[in-house]
Parts: structure tokens; sequence; C-alpha cells
């Protein structure tokens, strides 16, 4: 079976916006990001293993919050997009950091995170992270302790060796350049796993999961919502969805599930 991937929008032919990112500095680097003044809760998009925050999700949700004045941010993580750093020196635990480096900027009023694949896994540990902040979560095909449990777990020896011996394993992606799983991104990986233990977030969560998703698949989300402490916790399982779940109702679905979570707060 081949090696599944971490395509968390598949958002190529995203609309592509002309207006200059802002940047915050954190931890080194600069994080580029787009914000939407409003009222709130903050509303903050947390993207996907080596996407961007002009893909068809983030946009589309910029554009909802705009045209009914809630406040929201798109942002690259280190390594990604505008951002600054190397894809290669990031890892989960970076990643996360950039989540709660927006929070403590912006968010300190509250905040509703939107998490895609693997930036599910960034927003779970930011919650964890932030508990007076975190207020809320919206997760798409959520892939937490993918590294360990979908991209390890599918290596045969010879990949497992050759990330202890070169530091680096390249895989087949639908970029422009391949995935590169570092041994730094595993073993933090392996050190940030979730899914094994009750994760402590309590505010509401709804979670969107295509039930065609080839990536992520419905069996790895599917174990969240009873590791969640929350007791509002919604699972849709989308009828054809794929890993994106960007189509047209895809996305009016995703719009609905935010606005279920902010009208509980």
């Amino acid at each position: 079976m081949s090696q599944p991937h971490i395509n968390p929008n598949s958002d190529q032919g995203a609309a592509q916006t002309p207006v200059q990112p802002d940047y915050l500095d954190h931890d080194g680097a600069r994080l580029a990001f787009h914000r939407t003044d409003g009222h709130g809760p903050m509303v903050i998009w947390c993207g996907g293993l080596k996407s961007d925050m002009d893909g068809t999700k983030a946009v589309f949700l910029e554009e909802r919050c705009a045209a009914a004045g809630q406040a929201f941010i798109r942002f690259d993580y280190f390594g990604h997009g505008k951002s600054d750093g190397e894809f290669t020196d990031g890892t989960v635990s970076r990643w996360a950091s950039d989540v709660t480096a927006m929070i403590d900027r912006y968010g300190t009023g509250g905040t509703v995170l939107i998490g895609s694949s693997m930036g599910g896994w960034a927003a779970l540990l930011a919650a964890i992270d932030r508990p007076d902040s975190v207020k809320g979560l919206v997760l798409i095909n959520p892939a937490p302790d993918f590294t360990e449990k979908m991209v390890w777990a599918g290596w045969d020896e010879h990949k497992r060796q050759m990330l202890i011996e070169d530091g680096i394993v390249y895989e087949p992606s639908d970029y422009d350049e391949p995935y590169a799983y570092s041994r730094a991104l595993i073993e933090d990986g392996r050190a940030r796993q979730i899914l094994d233990a009750p994760i402590a977030v309590s505010g509401p969560v709804e979670i969107l999961q295509g039930a065609d998703d080839l990536v992520v698949p419905p069996a790895h989300s599917a174990l969240i919502p009873d590791r969640l402490e929350s007791d509002q916790v919604g699972y849709t399982l989308v009828k054809g969805g794929d890993h994106s779940l960007s189509r047209p109702d895809d996305l009016d679905r995703l719009w609905s599930a935010l606005k279920t979570v902010i009208a509980k707060l």
C-alpha cells in the first residue's frame, strides 16, 4: 500500500490576494499573516502541512468573516508560504507555537481555532497550551499524531533506517517539491502525541471529516471525540468528501460549523 501523505488543503489554483501581508516576529523569524478587523472571538486559521494561507478554505473564511464583521487571521507557519525559515527546520511543536504566538498577540480576548489536517494537531496543541484564550475549535480532516501513527507506521525498515542515517526522507507530494520528513519532525511528533490520553480541551468542538479522505482516514479522526474532555463535540462524516473538503457545499458546511461553535460560547 502506498504511503499516505498529509496534503492538507489541495488548494492548487486558489485565488491569490495582491495585498501584502503583515509580519509578526516570533522566535527569531517573521510570520506572515493577514488580519481582518471585527468583533470577537478572534478566528485563527491553522493550515496543513506545506500549505499556505492563500488556500481556498482560508480565503473563503476571510471573505465570510469580513462580510459578517467577524475578526479573523490567516497566517503562514515557520517555513511555509511567505514566512521566514526552512520547512525542514520545522516541527509540530514549532508550528503549534506559531499558533500560540498569534493567540498571544491578537487573541487574548478569546479565540476560535480552525485547523485543517496537520493544522488540527497544531490547533489542539495550542488549545491545550492556552486554555484560557482558546474558547472553541473547528477541525477539518484533523491529523493529530500523524508523524508517528501514519508516516512512521507506514514506512518499511529501509526508510526508517534512511531517516536515522541521513536525517531526512523525501516523499512525493502534490506540490512542486517533495515532502521532506526530517528526523527532528518525526522525533518531535513522537513526543507530542495526544491521542493516547485524554485531551484537555473543554470548549465546543466541531469536526468535519471526508468519508472518502485517502490521506487522513475517518477511522483516525474518529478517535478524537472520545479523547476530548469537552462534552460539546460534533462529528460530521461528509459523504463523498475528500481530504480537501473544498467543494462549494463543503465550504458552506465549514462556515456553518464555525457559526455553531461561536454560538455556543
